[in-house]
């Protein structure tokens, strides 16, 4: 083999291994990024993205050897600057991309033992062009298990991070960040090291001083693999602690809301007793006016007691108490805010739902919509709540606008939220929690949530399935 023929070959390799990674990169960014639909064309785009600045920055240093802990960054930069575009946190895509490239650089100090193994042996030959040849195949030999250690490895650690949903706390990402970036640093100084020691006028590999790191080199990447693994399964148990909390207590305030519901209902229904009772002593009051002839103060005594009959009366009536008292309730709160209200809800006739069950959920749809109705200047703010049944199925949908971005989880096909996170116990907002209580609401009934957003109208439609009776 020629040296020009090497030096094609080996540009053809590091060309191919340029395409090979920026593909992994993108299949790894891929479940995290949010999108209306798998396939659609602004899915592909942003897939080129992520491709376009792995490759692009890296076939740039084939040409001018900025150094690979440069091009590292750039593209870590340059991803978490994208993030908003691919439908990420910039926290998510910063910690994805450094997980990336120290799986990258594990997976070549793990292979630089059978390096330097193959080198030593290909330098016993003689022939130049013997020699350029068995570089060329030890270069193929270790590129390719380079790249398979990698693959598996960044398969392991995707397996393990798709358990948990990537938003993270500064606090979070710094604890989460802690083993890759050592990872990546310990990666760079020891390759320094090993690479070659000045001895007087010779030049010669660590390894030959100190045969032990042969051992100890792979092994020192296994533990740094390992480290990241264990960091991500302990986030992973805590991130699910404080999830059940977060979800223990919205669940409780949801019960609060409901009892309290119930208590409005039963003090409503307390007072119809009380005029019920009254009512005799109203008719024989009315009566006695009535055969004195004096009208005129009869007529004021009605007035009144119609007055009094007013304060019984719902204005939205669905055909069931405890939807009445919410629907009613959040109209009241949205008339306060300048927010026109709208209710073409029907309770279901079938006796196959549980009100409570409707009432958890009409009461975090309409608070979601109270929460977005709130950011929109005045004259702008509406709610929609309506319902239809068709056969065994009731569909309770409610539209309202909004400011801003919604970005859509893959997965769950719920919106994540984009607000800032606040601490367990703190008040803030419980809008993607709600929104995953109404999803777990309608599982019960074999339903489930569809959101649709167009233009700036967001709607929520949830469908039930009449479950059997027990």
């Amino acid at each position: 083999m020629s040296e020009a023929s090497f030096t094609l070959f080996q540009n053809t390799a590091v060309g191919i291994e340029v395409v090979l990674y920026a593909c992994c990169l993108t299949a790894f960014f891929y479940p995290y990024m949010a999108g209306r639909k798998r396939g659609h064309p602004a899915d592909i785009i942003k897939m080129l993205t992520v491709f376009a600045s792995y490759s692009i920055i890296y076939f740039f240093n084939m040409a001018v050897s900025m150094g690979t802990l440069v091009c590292m960054i750039s593209v870590i930069v340059l991803l978490t600057l994208a993030a908003r575009y691919l439908g990420m946190e910039k926290k998510a895509a910063l910690f994805m991309g450094v997980v990336f490239f120290c799986i990258r650089n594990l997976s070549s100090l793990a292979v630089v033992s059978v390096n330097f193994y193959i080198i030593r042996y290909c330098g016993k030959g003689a022939d130049a062009a013997k020699v350029l040849q068995n570089t060329a195949l030890n270069f193929f030999m270790v590129e390719l298990l380079q790249f398979m250690l990698f693959f598996v490895l960044l398969y392991m650690a995707e397996h393990e991070i798709k358990k948990c949903r990537i938003e993270l706390h500064i606090g979070e990402l710094c604890y989460l960040l802690l083993a890759p970036v050592t990872g990546i640093l310990f990666v760079n100084i020891l390759f320094r090291i090993l690479t070659v020691v000045a001895k007087g006028n010779l030049i010669i590999r660590l390894y030959e001083q100190y045969p032990v790191l042969i051992g100890i080199v792979p092994v020192s990447a296994a533990l740094f693999y390992a480290s990241i693994l264990v960091t991500i399964i302990s986030y992973q148990k805590v991130a699910g602690l404080q999830a059940e909390k977060k979800r223990y207590f919205v669940e409780q305030q949801q019960v609060h809301a409901i009892q309290e519901r119930m208590a409005e209902v039963e003090q409503f229904y307390d007072g119809i007793r009380r005029m019920k009772h009254e009512m005799k002593n109203h008719l024989t009051n009315i009566k006695g006016l009535l055969e004195s002839g004096n009208y005129g103060d009869m007529g004021n005594y009605i007035s009144r007691m119609d007055e009094s009959m007013d304060a019984f009366e719902f204005s939205i009536k669905t055909g069931n108490t405890v939807t009445d008292v919410i629907v009613n309730d959040r109209q009241k709160a949205a008339e306060k805010q300048g927010i026109r209200f709208r209710s073409e809800f029907t309770y279901p006739e079938s006796e196959k739902y549980d009100a409570y069950d409707i009432g958890i959920i009409i009461n975090n749809l309409l608070q979601n919509a109270l929460e977005a109705c709130g950011k929109m200047r005045q004259g702008d703010r509406y709610i929609i709540i309506s319902s239809r049944q068709k056969r065994k199925f009731f569909l309770i949908e409610v539209r309202n606008p909004f400011e801003g971005e919604i970005i859509m989880d893959a997965d769950t096909n719920l919106p994540i939220s984009t607000k800032e996170k606040e601490h367990f116990g703190k008040k803030g907002s419980m809008h993607g929690i709600g929104l995953s209580n109404v999803k777990r609401e309608a599982q019960e009934y074999m339903g489930d949530v569809d959101i649709k957003i167009k233009k700036n109208e967001f709607s929520v439609t949830v469908m039930l399935q009449e479950r059997r009776q027990v």
